[in-house]
């Protein structure tokens, strides 16, 4: 990934989100309270499009009075339908993701509520006359190979087992997007999203996943470092902001039912996450260690993301090194968040 961040570096084929295309359109973000959601609205209103967040369980986090707030539960379909009033395009960014250390029965709770709020949406932009919807996928789709997996292999091959409930249940919201998109005029953009993290991520001991655990260890000043797995696990990481913009570009540019891998596009191992957070939390006295008998899901993921750039223009402008080290300041600049998780 480059390491720059700044907009003047960016390559001939790297773009932002087109004003012209986003200016005045009205979008809404389901699940616009949370990490992903959150981050999408303030892109969208910067690209100058009018954005609207429904609001459920959590109260919302951005403050800008521009932000057209929606009380609605999306599991219910008439609140869908409410919060669709007037809107010409969706991102589904509502719901809860699973992580290594999550229980089955409680990752069985998660799978039922993300296929109801999903098929609630497609439904209700449907029913009003949505142009475009957004829908995450997930990498965990893919097939357990070791090389970069491009958007053509998803069906090549089962889940990875330690994937089996998770990453089935995101093939089959692909179909769910797949199966309005050939009987309605709603354009359905899906997104492959690789190991997103940055400030507003979720720190949870019971459900964060791995950077973010780690980094809240680091704060707490754990010693000695206990990392899960042998450290030679292989991840794909990209920052929340790229994301964003990667998500902007789709909406843009993506074709109908036609997936996207949006992600950072290098190997990182968890030694080097390790050595990362470490270095943004200026722990250089810890006794670290690495244990191979915890859970640790898939052992190697590597994404290609040569299509995000040649169809989107797309590529990450923020290194790890620098992103790791803003959300290490975003999360000690919480006295909200960290009091109640460095208990």
């Amino acid at each position: 990934m480059q390491g720059s961040g700044e907009r003047e570096s960016w390559g001939p084929m790297i773009a932002p989100p087109s004003p012209t295309f986003f200016g005045g359109r009205s979008c809404l973000v389901a699940g616009g309270t949370g990490f992903i959601g959150s981050h999408c609205a303030e892109a969208l209103l910067a690209a100058g499009a009018r954005v609207r967040l429904t609001v459920h369980r959590r109260p919302p986090v951005l403050t800008d009075p521009r932000f057209d707030l929606c009380t609605a539960d999306l599991s219910r379909r008439e609140d869908c339908l409410r919060a669709m009033d007037g809107i010409d395009t969706v991102i589904h960014a509502a719901g809860g993701v699973g992580a290594a250390g999550v229980g089955p029965q409680a990752l069985m709770v998660g799978i039922a509520e993300l296929l109801t709020l999903t098929a609630n949406l497609l439904w209700a932009a449907w029913t009003a006359g949505v142009r475009r919807i957004l829908i995450f996928s997930s990498s965990t789709g893919y097939p357990a190979f070791d090389h970069p997996v491009r958007e053509d292999e998803f069906w090549t091959g089962p889940v990875h087992p330690a994937y089996y409930g998770y990453g089935w249940m995101r093939r089959y919201l692909e179909r769910q997007a797949e199966f309005v998109a050939q009987r309605s005029n709603l354009t359905a953009i899906i997104v492959r999203p690789g190991a997103v993290y940055g400030p507003r991520d979720n720190f949870d001991p019971a459900t964060s996943h791995v950077l973010p655990a780690l980094i809240r260890r680091a704060v707490a000043g754990d010693n000695p470092f206990v990392v899960w797995g042998t450290g030679d696990e292989v991840r794909d990481l990209l920052h929340v902001s790229d994301f964003a913009r990667g998500c902007l570009l789709a909406l843009e540019k993506a074709g109908n039912c036609d997936p996207v891998n949006i992600a950072g596009g290098e190997a990182v191992t968890v030694r080097t996450m390790v050595s990362h957070v470490l270095t943004a939390t200026g722990r250089r006295d810890v006794e670290l260690r690495f244990d191979a008998g915890k859970p640790v899901a898939i052992p190697v993921r590597r994404i290609d993301t040569a299509k995000a750039l040649q169809q989107l223009g797309f590529t990450p402008v923020i290194g790890l090194a620098e992103g790791v080290a803003d959300t290490v300041r975003w999360f000690r600049d919480q006295p909200a968040v960290t009091g109640r998780l460095l208990k």
